[in-house]
């Protein structure tokens, strides 16, 4: 996984060499490029660890044009549950259209959720809408991704005993996944820092996909995360620490071991609590 996580970091800090070095010419002004590369202690999508509560690279760019309309990319390495197979990497392609009006932002799109070299039918499409707005010094974010039936995101195993004997008990089967989240945050004036909190809410497959993983572990469970990040003065950094959950809890999630746990083998929470820390480079 070392050498995984060096080529990931090389590609991401090449990526932010180029963003700068494209910086100093002129671009070309209906366009705006922006992105980022990090460092995170354990990746967490919708409070559960794609990393294995291990070290993750990370990295993405966006291009917009002033119409509204955008298209990013963003990667991870991935390792445990998070693998979906192949690679261990994820590799999100993202599309949009983002529009302020008054007060009021709406973003609408749709994110591509790959895993190159893995299975074909773990891949899987999700469109968002997001609702953002300011109220004097606090951020505001409301967001529904509506993910339609998918194979990736199926029950094909109903249980971690029929995933760690590898015999599907539904194969071929598709299922959608809901996921509504709300964010705020807000900067503390002449110090750097922001504080944030985030909570979400899931419900999809209740099983295990094809590669024995799922998008919604138990089904429906609810995450949530309370955070400050720092921004260093003069520079691109950003470091933040925040403290992440769910309610998902050992007997909710007993029936999906071996898989849903920590190397996936039996033992290890991959979705309580924890405190993550990240350093991110903007550009």
């Amino acid at each position: 996984m070392s050498n995984r996580i060096a080529a990931l970091a090389a590609l991401a800090f090449a990526g932010l060499a180029a963003g700068s070095a494209s910086a100093q010419e002129a671009p070309s002004k209906p366009f705006t490029i922006s992105g980022s590369v990090g460092l995170t202690s354990d990746y967490r999508f919708r409070g559960v660890s794609q990393s294995d509560r291990n070290l993750a690279v990370q990295g993405g760019i966006t291009i917009a044009h002033e119409s509204g309309l955008y298209v990013a990319t963003w990667g991870s390495n991935l390792a445990g549950w998070g693998t979906f197979g192949g690679a261990n990497m994820e590799l999100d392609l993202v599309a949009g259209f983002k529009k302020t009006f008054d007060t009021v932002t709406v973003d609408a799109g749709v994110t591509w959720y790959m895993y190159p070299s893995g299975f074909d039918n773990t891949d899987f499409l999700e469109p968002y809408v997001k609702v953002s707005t300011t109220i004097g010094p606090v951020n505001l974010l409301g967001g529904v991704a509506y993910a339609p039936k998918q194979e990736a995101l199926g029950a094909w195993y109903l249980n971690g005993t029929s995933a760690a004997n590898g015999v599907y008990d539904q194969p071929g089967d598709k299922n959608a996944n809901v996921y509504v989240w709300g964010d705020v945050s807000s900067g503390i004036p002449n110090t750097g820092l922001t504080v944030k909190a985030h909570l979400g809410y899931s419900n999809g497959n209740k099983g295990l996909g094809p590669f024995a993983t799922s998008v919604a572990p138990t089904g429906e469970y609810v995450d949530w995360l309370a955070g400050v990040d720092y921004t260093i003065a003069g520079t691109p950094l950003t470091v933040g620490v925040a403290y992440i959950d769910t309610n998902i809890s050992k007997k909710d999630a007993a029936y999906l071991a071996p898989s849903f746990t920590r190397g996936q083998d039996g033992t290890g929470q991959i979705a309580g609590a924890t405190v993550v820390a990240t350093l991110t480079a903007a550009f």
